[in-house]
């Protein structure tokens, strides 16, 4: 079975108590779960991941190459400062799909930044949690199309 990573990076431990009224009160480990349970249905094993640490990220990302078919990923703030991510990914010719909770261009400014977005085949954001299950659709669908 194919495999696809989600990588989750700083701060989204902490999802379901972290700012709740921005992204939301569910765990990353229920996120998890859904992730495994629709990659399932579509066929796919999902493996999941998720650091504090950029460098901890970027070697998931170059052990993906050859382990893994594409990868979902929520930088967190790393989206929008981290030129070693985009570097990463751009390195490992995976496709990628950037991903965020919150509605990035309805906040902050510096939000409105991306490094990760140069890379990735698409962004999907302002969805809550369900971000990753249309990721899951679009990374499927991509594949499919290069299949």
């Amino acid at each position: 079975m194919t495999s696809i990573l989600v990588l989750n990076g700083p701060n989204l431990n902490l999802l379901g108590q972290r700012q709740p009224k921005v992204y939301g009160k569910t765990t990353l480990p229920e996120i998890e779960a859904a992730c495994r349970q629709h990659g399932e249905a579509l066929g796919y094993d999902v493996a999941c991941q998720q650091s504090n640490h950029e460098g901890a990220l970027i070697d998931a990302i170059h052990a993906a190459k050859g382990t893994h078919a594409g990868i979902i990923l929520n930088a967190g703030a790393y989206t929008h400062t981290s030129i070693a991510l985009m570097d990463a990914i751009a390195s490992v010719e995976l496709p990628a799909i950037e991903l965020h909770l919150s509605n990035v261009h309805a906040r902050e400014s510096f939000r409105h930044v991306s490094y990760i977005s140069k890379v990735a085949i698409g962004v999907i954001c302002g969805f809550g949690p369900h971000g990753y299950i249309l990721a899951l659709d679009a990374l499927k669908a991509h594949l499919d199309k290069d299949a």
